[in-house]
């Protein structure tokens, strides 16, 4: 794709925001930063517009965790997951952080990227109802209207849902709807149930006052990867340095959100102030934090860091993408090793009880999920 993202500018911090920041990560500030001879000038692309669910980047370089290594970053919008990896592959930017799904179609294009870490373990697709639905289970679907928008991330996995729980989609009123009126035609009870990606919906209706439930498809083992850091192969093989700093100041900057998740809301509100004068902003922003924080709670981090990707777990994505029909007949044939590598990543581990803290944390947002 070649739009061009905007870019997020920098904002000053107070010293004692800075001394917060050094002390916040026990586990991360041992990190020992690499030395370059010089500031390098980097790229990272989101995969959509700066929010509560992706911007821990733009929060490490207000805390100086590129600086230091020697990274001079430049953190911009996506149009999504699988454009902004692809502007990656055309080396639109450097760096790339972007959900599991559109690493994974733009790989089987023969796209040569890598992840060198996963940051978020669940996708978080499923359905939203409106609180008072009487849809309670997956059979309830039946009879009944489900709003989907055809380019997104989790529709091609509704049938696989289906297939799983026994629903007879023939039942199902199917309703196509824009991206950008999904949330109010289930508001307005256009549709009974929408298909969506729980940390962006969630957080549009919520900050509203529009109260929701959410059934997960993860508990029926339709699950992806979230965020990932992604690079170019010939990243990867020239200048494994650099891409080492680069994951090691990302998530630094991710355990920072995650034990300081008030004090990166208003970093955040400080370098997009628009976000804070927003109907809702800070609500939506809050909201989407929680949700994605909820995500990065699991055994892969837990066991084995920080980034850690299970390559059996990708393996099985693998298969659930290509059975669900969101890999092209022509794809490349794919192995769990194309798609990530762990050797940038093990270093952050946290401690139990840094990670009980988190889980107490993260409880209310686990709540809306239907966890």
């Amino acid at each position: 794709m070649s739009s061009i993202p905007t870019t997020f500018a920098s904002s000053s911090l107070s010293r004692r925001r800075l001394l917060q920041a050094a002390g916040a990560a026990s586990a991360a500030s041992l990190l020992a930063a690499p030395a370059f001879a010089q500031t390098r000038a980097m790229s990272i692309t989101l995969p959509w517009v700066v929010n509560g669910s992706n911007y821990w980047p733009l929060v490490g370089k207000e805390l100086g965790y590129f600086k230091k290594r020697g990274i001079d970053l430049t953190v911009s919008r996506g149009n999504g997951s699988v454009a902004a990896a692809q502007a990656v592959a055309n080396k639109q930017f450097d760096f790339g952080v972007v959900f599991f799904g559109g690493t994974l179609v733009n790989i089987a294009r023969g796209l040569p990227l890598q992840a060198l870490a996963t940051v978020g373990y669940d996708a978080l697709m499923g359905n939203l109802v409106l609180a008072d639905s009487p849809i309670r289970g997956p059979k309830d679907f039946e009879g009944k209207r489900v709003g989907t928008v055809a380019t997104s991330a989790e529709s091609p996995y509704w049938s696989a849902y289906a297939a799983k729980t026994g629903i007879d989609l023939s039942k199902v009123t199917r309703q196509q709807l824009d991206a950008r009126l999904i949330e109010r035609a289930l508001m307005e009870k256009q549709v009974d149930a929408i298909t969506a990606i729980g940390s962006s919906s969630i957080p549009v209706l919520d900050s509203l006052g529009v109260k929701t439930r959410f059934i997960p498809w993860a508990k029926a083992g339709v699950q992806l990867y979230a965020s990932q850091i992604i690079a170019r192969r010939e990243t990867i093989d020239a200048d494994p340095g650099l891409c080492q700093a680069m994951v090691d100041a990302i998530l630094e900057s991710a355990v920072y959100t995650l034990k300081n998740p008030q004090a990166s809301l208003d970093i955040l509100y400080k370098a997009q102030p628009e976000i804070a004068m927003a109907k809702g902003g800070k609500e939506n922003a809050a909201i989407a934090q929680g949700l994605a924080q909820a995500t990065m709670v699991a055994p892969e981090a837990i066991q084995n860091g920080m980034g850690y990707s299970s390559i059996p777990t990708l393996a099985g994505m693998i298969a659930l993408a290509a059975k669900a029909g969101a890999l092209t007949a022509d794809a490349k044939p794919l192995r769990p090793e194309d798609l990530a590598t762990n050797r940038f990543v093990g270093k952050i581990k946290l401690s139990t009880s840094e990670w009980d803290a988190i889980r107490k944390n993260v409880a209310p947002y686990n709540a809306m999920l239907g966890s």
